[in-house]
């Protein structure tokens, strides 16, 4: 069902990288005891940042441009260090790290801060500034800001603590004797509370947004816009129905990778996502382990649309002691949500046309298996529809295969119909206007001719098309364009309303509530908000996707007219039956 791509492998692009440099200029016995690479993080360029512990002693820190492909050695510590956070600023003049301290033997009777974070100077290699020395995991994370300026002294860096607070620091550089770059007064930055008293927080690289979780009566969700000119501001918030306690303790979301957290934190209670689309569409995802009759239950809040849906899934199999432990992954790939639970259910939810269960893909068993992923793997999601596998160290880049729904269309004695048009719409209106595609479908469709029992395919490919076509051109149609013909039928099929094993409840959800400058932005701030406010009036309105049984009885009245042998039909009749036909 998923199409995983290999983008990087860190065995590949980074450990054999360093051999064979070091291998050209004889060094190879300093590189011979390479041990302990790891990912730490991975910039909003693509670069993915690491760290290595190498025979001399030293612990270094590199990174790897998927551009050029090439690999870059930013520091060297003269002694080895556990690094829990590490982020490069954009202009790589500076580099931020978090280092995890455990107390050794000899040091006991010292008292040492389980959390070190550094400010460091690599162009070239300079002063070390000290910014924090506190007892709870620190994350860092450098704004990279859209801007045209070739160089930009200035960097503005967010320090996320575990003890549920962001802050910002404005660090002002200066260039010296025509090449360095060092820091301006690096004893006196400048910096701002972001945001407080939150349990889960999530940063979103491509968009520089912040989205974190308070929860005092009731859960709220914000979102912190950052600007390129340093500045940021609360744009966004949105009451969501969560338990009591959703997280004992600090989740951070897209904020590096921490090898080194302590094992109390390994265990996650509940997996929260949120998920955005340059269209002007948010989703926010969250799931809990499965509960003891084994099944698992995950929420799709679709902001966009002013509702939630809830599906509770049952798990087959036998229950084992870890079950209770499973949360599925959460992976944004288009307008779809794909929620993906390893050995069990692969659930491809469409957010656009979300009214039926039939327009969303529901697969288990062997369908449900990504074969490049072992039962093993510990698997990230991360923005821009990658995967991370953890042990490995490789990167994938996901998207739905068009030949698996291909073979769906075919299977038409062993598949539900349900999966069948799941596959249809995914094909025509997700893969957009492929003409090698499309002249495949036709080929089907000619194979079979006769409808079948829950749906007719020639009226799904006639309105699916036009429903793409259109909806690109007036995106504010989306809610009244028929895209099914399922809609015509005074009854859904039970075949296309029902997923064997699968539940789902939809309610109405609380309007999110606008701040600030997103009432004056454009782009994605604008298109979320009409989508909301266009949502308020559609909700009062029954039976709002335009339906042709709705003009049946007019047409019906106007054919009755023109044949009439005692009333001679106008001109104007004649016109409006001419137009139709035409």
């Amino acid at each position: 069902m998923l199409q995983l791509s290999a983008t990087f492998d860190l065995q590949q692009d980074v450990v054999s990288s360093i051999f064979k440099k070091e291998a050209t200029v004889g060094r190879t016995e300093e590189y011979s005891g390479i041990v302990d690479t790891r990912i730490l993080n991975i910039e909003r360029d693509g670069g993915v940042l690491y760290s290595w512990k190498g025979a001399t002693g030293t612990t270094r820190i590199g990174k790897y441009d998927p551009n050029t492909r090439q690999n870059k050695l930013l520091y060297t510590f003269d002694k080895q260090v556990c690094v829990s956070s590490c982020s490069l600023n954009k202009e790589e003049t500076l580099l931020a790290v978090s280092l995890a301290q455990r107390t050794r033997t000899e040091e006991r009777l010292r008292p040492v801060s389980k959390c070190l974070t550094l400010l460091i100077e690599i162009h070239p290699i300079n002063n070390t500034k000290v910014l924090k020395a506190v007892d709870c995991r620190v994350r860092v994370q450098f704004i990279h800001p859209d801007t045209e300026r070739d160089s930009v002294l200035e960097s503005h860096l967010l320090l996320v603590a575990e003890d549920g607070y962001v802050e910002q620091l404005h660090v002002m550089l200066v260039r010296q004797e025509g090449y360095r770059v060092v820091m301006l007064n690096p004893e006196c930055l400048a910096k701002d509370r972001v945001a407080e008293e939150f349990s889960w927080v999530q940063w979103d690289s491509q968009t520089q947004r912040l989205f974190y979780l308070t929860h005092r009566e009731k859960a709220v969700l914000k979102c912190v816009q950052f600007y390129h000119d340093q500045n940021c501001e609360t744009l966004f918030e949105l009451e969501l129905e969560l338990p009591s306690n959703p997280f004992t303790c600090m989740r951070f979301v897209n904020l590096g990778f921490d090898h080194h957290q302590e094992t109390q934190h390994e265990r996650e209670e509940m997996r929260m996502l949120v998920i955005t689309n340059k269209t002007g569409s948010m989703c926010v995802c969250y799931s809990q382990p499965a509960c003891a009759n084994q099944e698992i239950t995950y929420t799709i809040v679709l902001v966009h649309r002013g509702c939630s849906k809830t599906f509770s899934v049952a798990l087959d199999g036998t229950p084992s002691p870890c079950s209770t432990d499973l949360l599925p992954l959460f992976i944004p790939i288009g307008y779809y949500v794909v929620v993906y639970l390893a050995g069990h259910f692969l659930h491809c939810i469409n957010t656009r046309q979300q009214e039926l269960l039939c327009h969303s893909l529901f697969l288990s068993g062997v369908d449900a298996e990504l074969g490049v992923l072992g039962s093993d793997s510990v698997v990230l999601s991360l923005p821009e529809s990658s995967l991370l596998d953890l042990n490995t160290g490789r990167m994938y880049t996901v998207d739905l295969n068009p030949s698996f729904l291909m073979d769906l269309l075919h299977c038409s004695h062993s598949r539900p119909d349900a999966q069948r048009l799941a596959a249809l719409h995914c094909l025509l209106l997700y893969m957009g206007p492929n003409a090698a595609l499309q002249l495949k479908i036709i080929d089907w469709i000619c194979d079979n001719v006769m409808p079948f029992d829950t749906f007719d395919q020639i009226q799904e490919f006639i309105l699916a098309s036009l429903y793409r076509i259109i909806y690109k051109k007036c995106l504010s149609l989306d809610e009244v364009l028929p895209y099914s013909s399922v809609f015509e039928k005074k009854k859904v099929p039970e075949g296309l309303d029902l997923v064997p094993g699968v539940t789902c409840t939809t309610e109405l959800h609380a309007e999110p509530v606008f701040k600030g400058k997103a009432r004056r932005l454009q782009g994605y701030w604008e298109e979320l908000q009409w989508s909301t406010e266009k949502m308020k009036y559609f909700e009062a309105v029954p039976n709002l996707r335009y339906r042709a049984s709705q003009s049946l009885s007019d047409w019906t009245k106007l054919l009755t007219t023109l044949k009439s042998e005692n009333k001679k039909a106008s001109n104007y009749l004649r016109h409006i039956e001419e137009n139709t036909k035409q």
